[in-house]
């Protein structure tokens, strides 16, 4: 009976587990990149719902009291989640769906050999039933995030918040790692040239008021001839890094020209051919600028989704999980 005692414990736990990860899918659902993907976010929901009602059942089979208020707690939690992690980025809300899923298929193990131990047939299926639907999901939101590792665009996007959140966190760190370098550098002309500090100190300076300059000029213009022109000075200047930046934020807004894709006369090509062709794509940043010159081009969805489905080959080879 003891044993039964601690399988009837954890299947109230995993009702409320389930109830949470159905919602957190019908809230994923709004952030499908593709048809496919909310499909199978759709799927995905729906069988959590299942899952719900069968773990309840033997929850009753095992003589444990219906619970009327763990689904409601479960919509609070899913809630209150999503809530939460639009404070973070994407990236974070993923890895936070991760953690449930790994709670979900770490408790159906344990009543597994529990079930096992009490001689519970039915529970013990149920177990099975449930490893096998959590392992999934977990493999599929590792690929999600290997996508997103890879330089994305994920099959989840970021919600406008998210994006948001996002950018705050890298402008906070950037700063940091800026006047860390001129610290540093400034430590290093003080114990080798303390001579030079004045007129080091006093070359950093300028270079700052340069950049600023140069900020206040490109803000006055256009966001695409701003980018343009940034890249355009950063290169002039040897600035490779400053250049790549420029480029990256271009690719990401899909403001880039027909003739700078990684696909020869890519503008002209058929959705078959341009199937075709995203299939012999290896390298995950060329993938992105294909989706993103899509998305903001023709957004044709049979091509995007055919780059999604090659990004999402090359997540599971960088995560080994097979194809």
């Amino acid at each position: 009976m003891a044993n039964n005692n601690k399988i009837v414990n954890q299947l109230r736990a995993l009702v409320l587990l389930t109830k949470t990860e159905e919602q957190v899918a019908r809230t994923r659902i709004s952030q499908a990149r593709t048809d496919a993907v909310r499909r199978e976010l759709t799927q995905n929901a729906d069988n959590a719902a299942a899952r719900t009602i069968e773990i309840t059942e033997a929850l009753r089979s095992l003589g444990g009291v219906p619970d009327v208020v763990t689904p409601a707690l479960g919509r609070l939690s899913a809630g209150l989640k999503a809530t939460f992690e639009q404070a973070a980025p994407v990236e974070e809300a993923l890895l936070s769906d991760l953690s449930l899923e790994h709670q979900l298929l770490d408790r159906a193990t344990y009543v597994k050999v529990l079930a096992e131990q009490a001689e519970e047939t039915q529970v013990r299926r149920l177990a099975e039933k449930l490893i096998g639907a959590h392992q999934a999901t977990v493999e599929w939101l590792t690929v999600v995030l290997a996508e997103e590792a890879l330089g994305g665009p994920a099959a989840l996007v970021a919600t406008p918040v998210q994006k948001v959140a996002g950018g705050v966190a890298r402008a906070v760190n950037a700063p940091a790692r800026f006047w860390t370098n001129r610290v540093n550098n400034a430590v290093e002309t003080v114990k080798h040239a303390g001579e030079e500090t004045s007129d080091r100190v006093s070359a950093v300076t300028d270079r700052a008021q340069q950049l600023t300059e140069a900020v206040r000029e490109t803000l006055a213009a256009g966001r695409s001839a701003s980018l343009r022109r940034a890249e355009q000075i950063a290169r002039r200047e040897g600035n490779k890094d400053a250049a790549k930046a420029a480029r990256t934020a271009r690719e990401e807004l899909g403001d880039v020209s027909a003739d700078e894709l990684p696909i020869k006369n890519f503008d002209q090509l058929a959705v078959g051919d341009a199937v075709k062709a995203i299939k012999d794509l290896k390298d995950a940043h060329d993938i992105r600028v294909i989706i993103r010159y899509e998305e903001t081009h023709k957004s044709r969805a049979n091509v995007v989704s055919a780059a999604q489905t090659q990004l999402a080959s090359l997540a599971k080879e960088a995560v080994g999980v097979d194809a």
